[in-house]
């Protein structure tokens, strides 16, 4: 029997090689020569306007909300089906997190059930691209335009992903990535903030520099650097930028593989959905399929359990995804009014996640597709 994990990392082979360079240069704190040379890496190949290395995406995140001034009474409109992080950062700062459903369609949030949540205490929509699938921008910044509000992407899944030309990240005001080991380039744990609203450039690098101006201060634009902002110590260490910068001259390569392997999944699986057994991923015309997962959506909570239960039993790991945070215990004991969100519940109980990783072999994905069949027979 074949033993098949969720998630194995991907290595290039060249990450030791620059992480001994780091050392034997001497420089291991962080925004040194690979912080550099991975922002430089983001800026020229997507055209992002600025863009600043983090420990990890709740980093970026965290910064995000401290660039949009949130304060306590502000009201910051997300989907509830999202990691804890998305949210997390608007209520730390004492913002009403507001949830919206997710489409009938795919995990992305419904456009249609934003406006409606808008109030005159909204500060910012943060649309969350589910899997790198793109949700429809153009609505959401008409929305934004249309009330004022800021857009921060949470595009943590969504590397070298578009939204028909625009790379996800790069449309809002501000935008996130992650760079976790489950993600498609990895730095361990890592993340990026992506500033791309002339305004947030110079507050966003003294914010990530403890809420110093130090980085003017070493190029040379100011002659002494002081506190000058609130801020914390966002920056990555050397050794994780120089692990990552290794993955980043290589995303070609592990795009082509995992965009192969989704491939497959999706034409061996389409006989199922077409016999009304599971449905697969719906990727809308606007948006490109960067391959960070492959789910399939089971027909109810007790026949993904124990579909999970029997690819188990066959050393296949396969793996839900979020619980709705509309019914998590922390919003619960917070909050009042608790939304009923049809799909957000749906996509919990029914979402499967299936081993998606760059080395995941041919014959490994013939026998995790042979034994879902297997299980639907």
């Amino acid at each position: 029997m074949m033993k098949i994990p969720f998630n194995k990392p991907y290595v290039t082979g060249n990450e030791l090689t620059n992480i001994t360079d780091v050392i034997s240069k001497g420089h291991l704190s962080g925004n040194g020569e690979y912080t550099k040379k991975c922002q430089t890496f983001f800026e020229k190949k997507y055209g992002f306007k600025k863009t600043l290395l983090t420990t990890s995406c709740t980093d970026a995140l965290e910064m995000c909300a401290l660039l949009i001034n949130i304060i306590p009474g502000d009201e910051v409109i997300i989907p509830s089906y999202t990691f804890v992080s998305t949210a997390l950062v608007f209520a730390r700062q004492g913002a009403k997190v507001v949830f919206a459903d997710s489409s009938p369609l795919n995990p992305n949030i419904e456009i249609g059930d934003i406006e409606a949540r808008i109030t005159d205490k909204t500060k910012a929509i943060v649309p969350v691209h589910y899997a790198g699938i793109a949700v429809d921008m153009d609505e959401i910044m008409r929305l934004a335009n249309k009330y004022d509000l800021y857009v921060i992407e949470d595009a943590a899944q969504s590397i070298d992903s578009f939204y028909y030309k625009k790379p996800l990240g790069g449309i809002g005001h501000l935008g996130v990535m992650s760079f976790h080991e489950t993600k498609n380039i990895t730095s361990g744990e890592g993340g990026l903030l992506i500033v791309n609203d002339d305004k947030f450039i110079d507050r966003a690098e003294i914010i990530w520099e403890k809420g110093t101006n130090r980085s003017s201060f070493f190029r040379g634009e100011i002659n002494k650097y002081g506190w000058v902002d609130i801020g914390s110590s966002f920056l990555p260490s050397e050794l994780n930028a120089a692990f990552l910068y290794a993955q980043l001259l290589q995303i070609e390569i592990i795009q082509q593989k995992r965009i192969s392997i989704w491939e497959t999944y999706y034409k061996r699986l389409k006989k199922l959905e077409n016999e009304g057994k599971i449905k697969l991923p719906y990727i809308p015309e606007f948006a490109t399929n960067n391959a960070h997962m492959f789910y399939l959506l089971c027909n109810s909570e007790e026949e993904r359990t124990r579909l999970i239960k029997y690819l188990k039993e066959k050393g296949i790991q396969t793996v839900f995804h979020y619980l709705g945070l509309n019914n998590s215990l922390f919003y619960q004991m917070h909050y009042k009014d608790i939304p009923y969100l049809r799909y957000s519940d749906y996509y919990t109980d029914c979402l499967l996640r299936l081993p998606m990783y760059t080395s995941l072999l041919p014959e490994e994905i013939e026998y995790i597709i042979q034994n879902i069949f297997a299980f639907y027979e």
